[in-house]
């Protein structure tokens, strides 16, 4: 089938612990606000840092309000021919999980709301979407949610796609995550070399992709996927998928891999990660060196929501020409990358956002300014 339709982002907020839109969340970024909070009630007798959203809602109704807000600024009076995408590492976990912990019992827990595309049933059914499809990579599932818009779009299969990425805290993805020895209990700091560990969040992005653009859209130019498997957990240290991720992403748009000004870096705080990415960009990028932070160290990581919200956050460092930056870095990891530490006005062509998860699950997104055909 002959790819030929350009996938636009229209509409899009967002929100989680620096922020409860998606302008608030970049203002608390650039000005390198204080967003991470310490807490002791996940782990017996541990403190662990966590990105919680501040907020009298409830998770759900949070998800809903920014979906109706996304929705609102659409030129959609309808979404009977919308398709629904979400991608979740934890779909409806939480749920299960307080009503286990409630009653010292399974037998009150709804079965049908625990698995992954629980969120998708729901927002379907509330807003008559036309259908919906779930993914669940791990730390990848909104990022290949976008790309996955992308070739529907791009195919003519649909001309309107939701793109939804969420995921709330579970105990058993914080005490996963410690058990793994990667959770700081401190505001996490990527790309430094004394960093602790990472801070697992919640949060939530809701993207409108399109086959026409609006004013002030963002185009998905390019999406790339790697595999290298080489570790249940652990990328490969050299990088080979993220830079294989990339490489892709940068081939799909067909540019020239010196027009990116900046990279999101997927820049967790954990030792094998933060390597294994510089790395991979130190490979790639030998010239016209972009910018790179992490914004992770405001917005912790969201997990399966992560690539929908630094997607967010990417367009929004297109549209305002500001670079953001990475905090509490005293000593970098890799002195041949041009780290961005405090956020720079500069006029953005392309931006590419990384997202990697486990098994060696790799997806990169290469987001630019339209332009005409």
């Amino acid at each position: 089938m002959k790819i030929s339709n350009k996938a636009y982002i229209n509409c899009f907020d967002a929100a989680c612990c620096a922020g409860q839109n998606s302008e608030d969340i970049f203002n608390a970024i650039c000005e390198k606000k204080e967003t991470i909070s310490l807490d002791n009630h996940y782990i017996k007798d541990t403190t662990v840092a966590i990105g919680k959203m501040d907020s009298s809602e409830s998770f759900d109704t949070l998800l809903l309000q920014l979906c109706q807000n996304v929705l609102k600024n659409s030129d959609l009076e309808n979404f009977s021919n919308t398709l629904l995408i979400v991608g979740s590492s934890v779909g409806g976990m939480t749920q299960t999980e307080k009503i286990f912990f409630h009653d010292k019992s399974y037998k009150n827990i709804n079965y049908k709301e625990h698995p992954i595309d629980a969120i998708a049933y729901k927002l379907k059914h509330t807003f008559n979407f036309y259908d919906d499809i779930s993914f669940s990579t791990a730390c990848t599932s909104s990022a290949n949610a976008l790309g996955y818009a992308k070739e529907v779009i791009a195919k003519g299969i649909y001309e309107n796609v939701l793109v939804v990425g969420v995921d709330a805290l579970s105990y058993t993805t914080v005490c996963g995550f410690h058990a793994l020895s990667v959770l700081s209990s401190q505001p996490c700091t990527p790309f430094e070399e004394g960093r602790l560990g990472m801070n697992v969040s919640e949060g939530m992005a809701v993207l409108l992709v399109q086959n026409h653009k609006h004013k002030d859209a963002i185009e998905i130019c390019g999406v790339g996927y790697s595999s290298d498997a080489h570790h249940m957990t652990q990328p490969h240290p050299q990088g080979l998928g993220a830079i294989k991720a990339m490489s892709n992403a940068i081939e799909d748009a067909k540019i020239n891999l010196n027009e990116i000004g900046y990279i999101n870096a997927h820049g967790t705080g954990t030792q094998a990660n933060d390597m294994s990415e510089l790395n991979a960009i130190h490979t790639l990028f030998t010239a016209n060196k972009p910018y790179v932070s992490s914004t992770k160290s405001f917005t912790g990581h969201t997990l399966g929501a992560a690539g929908a919200l630094e997607a967010v956050i990417s367009c929004k460092a297109l549209l305002k020409g500001i670079i953001p930056p990475s905090k509490n870095i005293q000593n970098i990891e890799n002195k041949d990358i041009l780290y961005s530490n405090e956020p720079i006005q500069k006029s953005l062509k392309y931006v590419l956002s990384n997202s990697f998860a486990f098994g060696g699950n790799n997806t990169s997104l290469l987001f630019g300014h339209c332009h005409d055909n």
